[in-house]
Order: C-alpha cells, then structure tokens, then sequence
C-alpha cells in the first residue's frame, strides 16, 4: 500500500476549464476551478443536477480533457498525457466506483474483482491473496466465487469497491456511489469506506447529491454553475 505525507496534494486542479458545444454554442460546464485535496481526504464534491460536478470528476481522472488548465494527480500532470501513456496512469493510480456498479455480469466476484491486477500483470498467486484479503475488509468473505446477478445491490457495491481498491491506487473517484442503494445499506455501504480510508489512508473524492454521503465525508467541496460555491473542511 503507497503511503504519502498528510500535507502532499494527490489532487491538484489549476484554473480548470471544460467547454462544450451545444447546437453551435459553447456551453462551459466548469470555469475556472482551482482546487487541491490533500492525501488521505475522504472529500465530497456536492452540487446539483448540472452544475458540473460530474463533468469536474471526469476531468480530474483523465475520462476527459480539459478545454484549458492542468490537473495534477500523485505528482504528474495529467492534462497533457494522451493514448497508452494516460489509460496506463489511470490503471496504476486511480480505483472507480460507479452507482451502476459496472461488474461483469458472467465473472465471478474473483475474477471481476482481479481484473485491474490481471492487467498490470500481478502474478496469479499474489492477485488471489489480494482478492481474499479486500473481500474480507469488505465483509464478503467466502463470496469470492458468486455470480454478481446472484448478490444484491449493496454486495455488488462492495465488490466494485474491493476491485477498485485491491490494486492499490492512490485515489479512489466515486460517482454517485450510493444512489441505488437503499439508505440503510447505503450508510453501512460508506461507513464501511469510512473506515478503509482510515485503515489505508487512501484519498477518497465523491460526486454526490446524497446527504448521508455528504454527513459522511470529511469535507465538503460545492460547486455551482462550474464554479466552486463553497469549500468546508468539518
């Protein structure tokens, strides 16, 4: 597990700017956004239906490219990677959690679950040790072996966790983790988080609209209109 100083950023954006075009016109879904999130955090990006959140989280993973500005993630800049140079940094150094989950549906919970440590070649006796040790952190121990259609909806969000955890990166982005989840199994969902991120010190940033994932966090950045609004840190 990579360990950094608590007063390293992990996460840096520099005037940050995402243009889209709309029918011909340009439409600047963020504009101008600096904002640093220190190792470790278990930091939420909050704002509602459009305001850029979304659009915010995808640039700061390299999903997609800034129209200007830079990102910085673990110390490289990340806005001018491109191809193979870029899907293999985000391989290494970024977990996803997804509200859909996003397993396959025909692997097991090993095997979806191994699939990053697969890529980067993590030999096959490591790559199951792994997967026994992050399914028992999330309570599934013995689940390894399960069809995700045969899990329900919190177990699936704990094996998407323990995939994007189990290769060790140095972030960890979540889009809206918990929005199908009931709330009870929600809150057991980001308690169990809570506490890895405690455990690793893995730097955790989540786009949500969800008040309970809000409660949860340790910080709150909101944005509204493509701007940052507000920035608490609890």
């Amino acid at each position: 597990m990579k360990h950094f100083n608590d007063n390293e950023h992990m996460m840096a954006a520099k005037e940050l700017v995402k243009t889209y075009q709309d029918n011909g016109l340009p439409v600047e879904a963020v504009r101008g956004i600096d904002l640093e999130i220190h190792s470790g955090e278990f930091a939420a990006l909050v704002g509602p239906s459009g305001s850029g959140k979304t659009t915010f989280l995808n640039l700061i993973s390299g999903l997609d490219n800034p129209s200007s500005g830079q990102v910085w993630l673990n110390g490289r800049d990340i806005s001018q990677m491109s191809g193979k140079e870029l899907s293999d940094f985000r391989r290494d150094n970024i977990g996803f959690i997804f509200q859909a989950y996003n397993l396959i549906p025909v692997l097991t919970v090993e095997e979806n679950v191994e699939y990053v440590m697969l890529l980067q070649g993590i030999p096959k006796g490591e790559r199951h040790q792994r997967v026994l040790d992050i399914l028992k952190e999330v309570g599934l121990e013995g689940y390894q072996n399960r069809l995700p259609p045969k899990l329900s909806g919190g177990q699936q969000q704990r094996v998407a966790v323990a995939r994007a955890m189990v290769a060790r990166p140095s972030i960890i982005l979540a889009d809206e983790p918990t929005a199908n989840l009931d709330s009870k199994t929600a809150e057991a969902l980001m308690e169990m988080m809570h506490q890895l991120n405690h455990k690793t010190r893995m730097t955790f940033i989540f786009s949500t609209h969800d008040k309970l994932v809000m409660d949860k966090a340790e910080r709150i950045v909101t944005i509204k209109d493509g701007r940052i609004d507000s920035d608490q840190v609890k």
